[in-house]
């Protein structure tokens, strides 16, 4: 596969404090690609600097095959990019909000129309193209961003948290419409803290933490980096531990000589142990919180 995303040395420093510590990336095209880390290890301020919105302190990034310094207005007609906090217009209807997008992607007039109906047609949403975006509930109006960021048929779709906020049945839908754009050929590249929507939906991830990349892989590969059993022990005050074994019986032999006080459970490891084990964050005050 060909190389849709390539940061190299990328860097963000505000003062003497070093946001983005030189990270690199390569995200092929085709992937869904995840970022995964704690509020504050730098996932959106890298995603600012890889969609242009913010200038990096030091290092190259290279969109779809464009370097975004030399070749800008290349690279930036090749994404599109749905941020964390909605910005449509709330009091004008859906239908409006794309067309403002659709022209100033500079869409010709006569093209405009036919692009709507195919992607509310896709997304589901004709049945609220009329409607106010103040009247709609926070899965609809998510849904109404991406298609506003999608409306120019961008090769890399940037989604910045697209499901905070939202409820389990608005978050599964938009894991849906994710998949089905990817299927479609759009690149992705999703920044979440929700560590179930990256092992449900991503090819690889990436975990940042205190504006370095920890780990990186699929969600199977990280998972084998650690351990693919992991033993899980508790006392009644709630104090965890988490150990990890190459394989069941390692793990076995391991519970047998753990104090009988002890609750203890066997079980596959998951992405949120890769998070603990390379993050060092205490199990029992949360990973991602």
């Amino acid at each position: 596969m060909d190389g849709a995303i390539r940061a190299i040395g990328l860097k963000k420093s505000f003062g003497d404090f070093d946001a983005v510590k030189g990270i690199d990336l390569d995200v092929q095209k085709g992937e869904i690609f995840g970022f995964l880390g704690p509020n504050g290890a730098g996932k959106t301020t890298t995603m600012r600097m890889l969609t242009m919105m913010m200038r990096p302190s030091g290092g190259s990034v290279s969109i779809n095959g464009y370097d975004v310094e030399r070749e800008t207005t290349q690279a930036k007609a090749s994404i599109g990019i749905s941020q964390q906090h909605i910005s449509l217009d709330k009091d004008i209807s859906v239908w409006s909000n794309i067309k403002h997008h659709a022209l100033l992607h500079k869409i010709p007039s006569k093209d405009i129309k036919p692009r709507i109906m195919e992607l509310s047609d896709i997304m589901g949403l004709d049945p609220y193209l009329h409607m106010d975006v103040f009247d709609l509930s926070g899965g609809w109006k998510r849904r109404v961003s991406i298609i506003c960021s999608i409306v120019h048929k961008p090769k890399i779709l940037f989604l910045d948290e697209p499901t905070a906020g939202l409820d389990t049945q608005s978050r599964h839908m938009l894991w849906d419409l994710i998949r089905q754009l990817n299927r479609e050929g759009t690149t992705i590249f999703l920044t979440t803290h929700y560590i179930e929507e990256a092992e449900d939906l991503c090819d690889r991830v990436a975990i940042i933490d205190k504006g370095s990349i920890v780990a990186l892989g699929s969600p199977k590969e990280l998972c084998a980096k650690i351990g693919s059993i992991t033993v899980e022990s508790s006392k009644d005050d709630g104090t965890r531990s988490l150990k990890h074994f190459p394989d069941r019986q390692t793990a076995k032999e391991y519970m047998a000589t753990v104090e009988e006080s002890m609750n203890v459970s066997l079980r596959r490891t998951t992405l949120e142990d890769v998070f603990l084990a390379y993050s060092g964050r205490d199990y029992t005050r949360g990973a991602l919180k």
